[in-house]
């Protein structure tokens, strides 16, 4: 961060008067002051004054000095402001401001002198004059630190800083130390050796935490909080002079200002960004902080504080959705803001590389899509408010509700609607985080949207379907076909629809089958809603129509909404009967009831035509209007009414209850008896205890048989003990096992056997043979309940029953149901029943059939019967096939099947697991002779595979290899050689092909030597067996195209004479012979092929033989055959080439005469580059080819040359040439150019950078370096503001290369740079010859290149040739070298012998190094020795010089009139330079154009006033220069302009407002010293007090004719400008003497009194201004001076 001095808020007095303290308020609008006298200023947010007010002591009999104010705070709400003062308590107290108390919190044995809060003000510091700082929470906001002495200082804690991530304490000590949470010391800063430090007073943290300033005298020093490094970094300190010692320091809550009071009762405002960007032209960005970050709207004014609650850095902020919506990203955060509600969100974001796409569609959430998950941001909520998983980023298949419409009953209504996959929608509750439902479609979804209550959706599929989805009922309900257009009326549940040539109205969505339907002949445009109408716009053609809808139904829904209910009915009742109202009146019902209005109910189901429920609601609401006109009390709430209404809704229970709560029996058994309830009838009775219930009971009996309920009539006898007749009434029923349980029940029933059998003879013919076996079995029956268990298959109660009656009978039964259970495919379940019957081969056998192969090699280990182990293999194959072999293995051991276990390990490919089982059973030598003889065995039985695989198990694989070799297997010998032996690979296949070569086995040797890479032996093989076929073909398949034609031209060759010819012609490559013969320099043999076959290649092989002889230098030879190949303008070439002009003139002459003037042309080049101009222009003039010769001098840029030829033997292209070398002067860019810049540019305001820049790139124009170059910056500047890193890298990689192309070295190594490419920017300094650059930057940045930039640098000595001084080898550098050491005369001297150029550079820098010195006027002489160049980066160093020298102290008598004419006529030579420049007419020389009337008006002054005539000429240019204030010292020039009146004793004395309606500036800059020495100062004031005592002065300006201040230029009234005169800068109005230059003229009488004090005086500095006058304006009027 770094502090700018804005502006002075309060002025420092001359003496102590310190500023005790200062407070902004939290809403950054107010500032308060409170000074030493205890009065507060306040400020507004400007610094501008607003009011004061004085502070009261507690008690007024201690008179106003007895206290200061210590501090002052405002309230939260910023309309109230806390002032502290002073009463000698040394205890840290916590005011309570509602109850107007304090209390102590601690204390201390030491007076507080410091106190501090942390960021968030819920906890504070207290340092003490002992050095210890106390620290105490509020609220520890779950950190858990600790409460009490955090530490001690080594002197009194003055300064105390509680940072965000540690405490900073500064003192007497001069030095600044850093602490830990715990107190321990993290950094300490010590400025005890810097004299001109003090000791720190004050300190203040910003409002993020991550900055602290520490005050001291006259200095202001800032450290930042590192979040990357952990630690602080201090900024480089703010040094005002005279500031003296900081007593008070306040941050504004925004973090953008920091106001700092000083002991003299000063108070400056400084400044307070890190940086501060313009986002579009839209938007200013200050970044306050790393955390902090003011965004402003430049047109609105408004502006939101954007600001990281957890501290991170904000990396970027972007300003999105049509200018309304921001987002920044830090580290681990994403931030999100509202610029229009200020509403703002910080929510935890981990690092996505910034491929998030946010969509702003909803107002009052963001939503997010990254890597396929959609996530939802609540404006000024800090949480996420929903995660979820979809692919589907358009907002139209997402809808976000968030209480958008108030519900009854309902405070948090948020949800959400997306899609799962395209055919699938999920809604979820957003607030509760559960999923309330989930539609499955059968067709591609499109569109969808929830309504604003959040209980229906709306989604349309593919085939163009509406569907309503309820998500209370969760019910779907399609309401349209062929839709094209969907809509929620805002505010309202209506929707609006297009179906073709129809708008469809849903007016109520409950009833989707009432619909509305509205032809229309286009298609729906929108739908708008407001003042009191809702209209549905529609195009038709090329005009828009509005259709209308029925507010009055959609106000319907509004009113169920409010709960209005009367309004509702009321509107119902003014509508027809329709489908819409039918279903409005529905709605009504149903809510009325619930509201318990039973009077709308009751007109509601009257509307709907319920006549039985209208009837009961107008008895209820009689009731109760009876009961409300009786008793006076709300009549629904009396019990009949209540009971009555439970009846509607079916509550039959609560409606009982309501009754008996009054005692009302009679009304209960009445309204069941109605309802034919006798159940709960009887109930009540028998609870009251009714003498009526046996008549109630025998109603209830009659009424079950009369209406056939025999089996409830059956219950009822049970009930009543009547055992035989319900056991009748339930075999009458159908129901034998109800009849079977009561039976069973009661013995006196089961003791009748008649009874029994009929119930079990039912039980069996229903075949429930279980329940007849339980009622056999209760009556004693065993055999017969055996029996039925078994029918039944219930063989667990026929195995208890055995165990206690027929124990010879459970074996058997275990087995019978093990044998049911294999039945019923439950083999787990058979497997103990087998095992309890001692069935152990059948349970194995289920075991297996159940795959619990575990379980049956238990039960098998526990067999002894051999027939068991048939198993073990069927077990052991299943452990096989799952590729358990280790337990296969052992159960086929255990089963006697070892040669099963090697074979399955055999067939696995386990070589080893089946040679290490067979080794178990004998000994390696065994085992190896074994498989050897094994493997021999196989051998001869041709099973060669089968003996390697053995050969490998015990190792042999040389066996192997020799068994192939035995039986010429040579590609089964190569394959194990490469397995083992891979270093002998190639020596094998070499050692095979020359072994097959031998035996004549050509084709196999060829293989072998493919193999082994050596096509040249099969090839050298074939040719030296005379195959010449086969060397071809091998060539051709193996060796490409080359090899192929190798072979083919060493077979003509070894054929010779017409053989080779057919040959060469079958192959097609004679040609190719031909050429190879001559290539090889066999010109004998293509002599030979061309003269048999080919003669017209005879000179192509003449001129080949003949360029071989030229490379011989054989020259007369290769002549002889160039002219027989027909060639002799080859020979003249040779000749030419070798300089033999003679030769070349000779053979051109007889053999090729038209060469003759090529010989000419090129013997005159010869001459050109000789820089024989005169002869080679004579060459061209004989060779008629004076074209050549223009085209020379052109190119040489001699175009005077040029245009002498052309006019004498050209005269026809003379216009041309002259054409062509304008543009060469012009050198204007081309339309190409300019048509990328303005592609760049629009693809730039459209926030498009990536294309920009690559505009920005093409853009190639090398007649205009300069336009490539801003071209190219541009480039640069927009990929690191706005693209990626990797993409701002290589922009800075392809600009960088063209910007040293274009010799701009120092702006490609800032480039480099800024990307941290030291290497490169170092290279760059290099290739610019940037020497000391290239050493700076290697040493601060990158250390370890400094050795590679001397070495450069020497390479660079070498290259020269003179290494023996810097002088001799590089100039530039031994002036850079002069410069350095300050030997400018030197330097100049040497500079003066070189360019133009070298030495203004130079000129400059010691102009530069003077300025610094402050010998300005040492300088001025340096540029008016050597003149002013306009070069625009001089332009600083002219206006430093300027500033300088009209700062200075006052030089405004005769004696300085040399300076200030010697400054005008450097300002005028600069001018008429830059006039002549490409910088004419720009913002810089119009600014020196001010310069120079500057400095003439100060030379004319200081001339004036040496002739006394004059001085009243003197004063008024001291006036005018009032205007240039914003050039001159603005108390010196009216301290000047005050001097000069006075001596006229011509004062007025007008308030500062006066000046506003002049051209004199309002508001000027004030230097922070005084121009003028304090006895100066007090002189002016005792002449200002005297003159006001005396009222000598007139308190206004003087006016002229325009009613304007005479010295102004502008008039008041009119705005019109005239022309200042030349002389004293008044404006010119009527007497006026024009000059020949525009724009120049003088007033009449100051122009002949300037003449006449001229003429009478002799003065020569009058004389100079007038001969000035005349060179400046063109001349002098013809009235004139004469300088004679």
């Amino acid at each position: 961060m770094q502090l700018k001095h804005i502006k002075s808020l309060l002025t420092p007095q001359d003496g102590a008067a310190k500023v005790t303290c200062m407070a902004w308020a939290p809403n950054n609008s107010k500032f308060a002051v409170c000074n030493v006298d205890r009065v507060v200023l306040l400020y507004d947010e400007h610094g501008e004054r607003r009011d004061k007010f004085s502070t009261k002591p507690m008690d007024p009999k201690y008179g106003k000095q007895s206290y200061v104010v210590n501090d002052m705070v405002f309230s939260p709400d910023s309309t109230k402001i806390a002032i502290g003062q002073s009463d000698n308590i040394i205890y840290v107290r916590l005011a309570n401001t509602q109850t107007n108390k304090s209390s102590t919190i601690y204390s201390t044995e030491s007076p507080v002198i410091s106190l501090t809060s942390n960021v968030s003000g819920k906890g504070v510091l207290s340092g003490h004059t002992d050095g210890t700082v106390v620290r105490y929470f509020f609220d520890d906001e779950g950190s858990g630190d600790s409460q009490g002495k955090l530490l001690t200082h080594p002197c009194p804690p003055y300064a105390l800083a509680w940072g965000a991530n540690s405490i900073m304490v500064g003192g007497c000590d001069k030095k600044v130390v850093a602490y830990g949470r715990d107190g321990q010391v993290l950094q300490n800063f010590d400025y005890s050796r810097d004299r001109s430090e003090r000791e720190f007073t004050v300190a203040a943290t910003s409002p993020s935490g991550q900055s602290v300033v520490f005050g001291s005298f006259d200095r202001l020093r800032v450290f930042n909080w590192s979040p990357r490094r952990g630690m602080w970094d201090e900024a480089k300190p703010k040094e005002i002079a005279n500031l003296y010692a900081i007593t008070s320091l306040a941050w504004k809550s925004d973090g953008s200002r920091l106001c700092a009071g000083t002991l003299c009762g000063g108070v400056e405002l400084f400044d307070c960004c890190l940086r501060r960007t313009i986002y579009k032209n839209k938007f200013e960005m200050t970044y306050v902080g790393l955390s902090q970050v003011i965004v402003r709207n430049l047109s609105t004014r408004t502006r939101v504080v954007l600001k990281s609650i957890y501290g991170y850095e904000i990396e970027e902020v972007r300003i999105m959705g049509k200018d309304r919506y921001l987002v920044a990203h830090t580290s681990d955060t994403l931030l999100l803001g509202d610029l229009t509600t200020s509403k703002l969100s910080e929510v935890p974001w981990s690092g996505s590389g910034g491929n998030e796409k946010f969509f702003f569609e909803n107002e009052t959430v963001c939503m997010i899509f990254n890597a396929g998950e959609l996530s939802l941001v609540e404006y000024s909520n800090n949480e996420i408010l929903g995660s979820v998983r979809t692919e589907f980023m358009n907002p139209h298949l997402i809808s976000v509700r968030l209480n958008e419409r108030k519900q009854r009953g309902v405070e948090n209504n948020k949800k959400l609607a997306y899609l799962i996959d395209i055919k699938t929608i999920a809604i979820v509750d957003l607030a509760e985080g559960y999923n309330l439902g989930t539609i499955s479609h059968d067709s591609k979804i499109d569109w969808l949207e929830l309504n604003e209550t959040g209980r229906k959706l709306l989604f349309r599929d593919k085939k163009l379907r509406l569907h309503l989805y309820d998500i209370e009922s969760r019910m779907k309900t399609t309401l349209l076909s062929f839709c094209s257009y969907v809509q929620w009326v805002p505010g309202s549940d209506v929707v609006v629809a297009q179906n073709r040539g129809n708008v469809c109205v849903w007016y109520n969505i409950d009833s989707p089958e009432s619909i509305t339907m509205i032809p229309i002949k286009g298609d729906i445009l929108d739908l708008e809603r407001g003042d009191g109408r809702t209209e549905v716009k529609v195009t038709e053609g090329v005009s828009t129509v509005g259709h209308l809808l029925d507010e009055g139904l959609i106000e319907f829904g509004t009113a169920i909404d409010d709960g209005d209910y009367d309004r509702a009915t009321a509107f119902l009742e003014k509508q027809d009967m329709s489908p819409e109202t039918e279903a409005m009146w529905k709605t009504l019902s149903k809510l009325a009831l619930e509201a318990r209005q039973l009077h709308i109910a009751e007109r509601c189901f009257a509307a709907l035509g319920d006549v039985s429920t209208v009837r009961f609601l107008h008895q209820t609401n009689q009731i109760a209007d009876k009961v409300s006109q009786e008793m006076g009390e709300d009549g629904t709430s009396f019990y009949k009414v209540q009971a009555n209404m439970a009846m509607l809704d079916k509550n039959f229970k609560l409606a009982e209850m309501h009754y008996m709560e009054q005692n009302a029996i009679e009304e209960v058994i009445e309204m069941y008896q109605e309802l034919h309830m006798w159940d709960d009838c009887i109930a009540v009775a028998e609870a009251k205890n009714l003498p009526e219930l046996d008549s109630l009971r025998r109603n209830f009996y009659q009424w079950l048989t009369e209406t056939g309920q025999d089996e409830k009539a059956g219950e009822v006898k049970e009930r009543e003990g009547d055992f035989q007749g319900a056991i009748n009434l339930y075999l009458k029923a159908g129901l034998p096992a109800k009849a079977a349980r009561l039976a069973i029940s009661r013995p006196e029933i089961s003791s009748s056997t008649e009874t029994v059998n009929r119930i079990a003879a039912s039980l069996i013919k229903g075949e429930l043979y279980d329940r007849a076996g339980d009622l056999y079995e209760t009556v004693r029956n065993n055999q017969k309940a055996l029996e039925c268990y078994r029918k039944g298959n219930a063989f667990r109660k026929a195995v208890e029953l055995a165990r206690l009656a027929f124990p010879a009978e459970v074996v058997k039964l275990e087995e019978d149901w093990g044998e049911y259970l294999v039945q019923q495919k439950q083999m787990d379940a058979a497997i103990n029943h087998f095992i309890e019957a001692g069935c152990c081969l059948k349970a194995i056998k289920a075991a297996v059939a159940a795959r619990q192969w575990k379980k049956a090699v238990h039960i098998l280990e526990l067999q002894d019967d051999p027939s068991a182990k048939e198993f073990y293999v069927t077990i052991a194959r299943h452990y096989a096939s799952i590729q358990e072999y280790e337990v296969a293995e052992q159960l086929f051991v255990k089963g006697g099947h070892i040669k099963d276990a090697i074979d399955m390990f055999t067939t696995a490919g386990r070589w080893e697991e089946a040679h290490k089982l067979a080794m178990e059973c004998m000994t390696e030598e065994e085992v190896t002779d074994l498989y050897v003889s094994r493997a021999k065995e196989l051998e001869k039985d041709g099973k060669f595979k089968e003996a390697e695989k053995l050969f490998a198990t015990v190792n042999k694989p040389d066996y192997a290899i020799n068994m192939y070799k035995k039986n010429r297997m040579f590609g089964d010998i190569i394959r194990l050689v490469a397995k083992h032996h891979p270093n002998l690979l190639t020596e094998t296949h070499l050692l095979l092909a020359k072994e097959l070569e031998a035996e004549s086995r050509f084709s196999e040797a060829e293989y072998h030597f493919m193999e082994a890479e050596e096509l040249k032996a099969a090839v050298n093989m074939y040719i030296v067996h005379k195959m010449w076929e086969d060397a071809y073909r091998v060539a051709k398949t193996h060796g490409g195209d080359g090899a192929q034609k190798q072979v083919a031209y060493l077979w003509a060759k070894s054929l010779g004479g017409e053989a080779a010819v057919k040959l060469l012609n079958k192959f097609g490559l004679l040609d190719f012979a031909i050429e190879t013969a001559a290539h090889k320099l066999s010109f004998d043999f293509a002599f030979d092929l061309a003269r048999l076959s080919c003669k017209e290649k005879i000179p192509e092989i003449h001129l080949k033989y003949a360029i071989y002889l030229e490379d011989e230098e054989r020259f007369p030879e290769a002549e002889a055959e160039f002219i027989k190949a027909g060639k002799p303008k080859e020979a003249v070439s040779m000749y030419s080439h070798n300089k033999d002009w003679a030769n070349a003139q000779r053979v051109a002459e007889s053999h090729d005469p038209e060469s003759v003037s090529e010989v000419l042309v090129d013997q005159a080049k010869f001459c050109f580059e000789q820089k024989d101009f005169q002869k080679a222009e004579a060459f061209l003039l004989r060779a008629q080819r004076p074209e050549l010769a223009v085209k020379l001098y052109k190119d040489a840029a001699m175009w005077s040359d040029a245009m002498r030829i052309c006019k004498e033997y050209l005269p026809s292209k003379l216009s041309v040439l002259q054409e062509e070398y304008e543009r060469e002067n012009s050198k204007e860019g081309g339309r190409g150019a300019e048509g990328l810049l303005e592609q760049a540019k629009e693809w730039e305001k459209m926030g498009e950078y990536s294309r920009a820049v690559d505009c920005y790139l093409k853009v190639k124009d090398d007649s205009n370096a300069a336009l490539m170059e801003k071209s190219w910056m541009k480039a640069a500047e927009l990929s690191i503001k706005f693209l990626s890193g990797d993409r701002a890298a290589e922009v800075v990689h392809i600009v960088g290369p063209r910007l040293t192309q274009l010799r701009k070295f120092n702006a490609a190594a800032e480039l480099y740079l800024n990307m941290d490419l030291i290497k490169e920017a170092i290279d760059a300094f290099i290739q610019g010859e940037e020497w000391n650059k290239a050493k700076r930057v290697a040493k601060e940045l990158l250390p370890r290149y400094e050795d590679y930039v001397d070495q450069k640098y020497k390479e660079h000595l070498k290259n020269q040739g003179r290494v023996e001084s810097l002088v001799g080898v590089d100039v530039m550098a031994a002036l850079d070298l002069y410069a350095e050491k300050g030997q400018w005369d030197k330097c100049l001297e040497t500079a003066s012998k070189q360019n133009y150029k070298i030495l203004h550079k130079y000129v400059a820098l010691y102009a530069t190094h003077l300025i610094k010195e402050e010998n300005a006027l040492k300088a001025l002489q340096l540029y008016t020795q050597h003149g002013a160049p306009p070069n625009p980066q001089n332009f600083n160093i002219y206006k430093r010089l300027f500033l300088e020298l009209i700062s200075g102290p006052s030089l405004d008598g005769p004696e300085s009139y040399r300076m200030w004419a010697d400054l005008r006529n450097f300002l005028q030579q600069l001018c008429e330079n830059i006039s002549k420049s490409a910088e004419a007419n720009s913002p810089a020389h119009q600014d020196f154009e001010q310069m120079l009337l500057i400095a003439h008006y100060l030379a004319t002054r200081s001339a004036a006033k040496g002739v006394e005539q004059l001085m009243s000429i003197a004063a008024k240019v001291s006036v005018s220069l009032l205007r240039y204030t914003e050039h001159i010292r603005a108390d010196k020039a009216f301290y000047e302009a005050g001097l000069d009146c006075k001596a006229l004793d011509d004062g007025h004395a007008p308030d500062h407002s006066d000046f506003l309606d002049t051209d004199i500036p309002f508001e000027v800059h004030l230097p922070t010293q005084l121009c003028v020495t304090e006895a100066q100062l007090e002189q002016i004031r005792d002449w200002v007090l005297m003159v006001s005592v005396q009222n000598r002065l007139e308190q206004v300006l003087p006016r002229d004719e325009r009613d304007t201040y005479e010295a102004s230029l502008v008039a008041s009234k009119t705005g019109l400008r005239s022309l200042p005169c030349v002389l004293t800068g008044y404006p010119v109005l009527r007497n006026k003497i024009e000059f020949p230059a525009a724009g120049k003229a003088a007033n009449k009488e100051d122009w002949n009194k300037f003449l006449m004090a001229t003429k009478t005086t002799h003065s020569p500095e009058c004389q100079d201004v007038l001969k000035f006058i005349s060179e400046w304006c063109g001349g002098l009027p013809a009235s004139g001076f004469s300088f004679h």
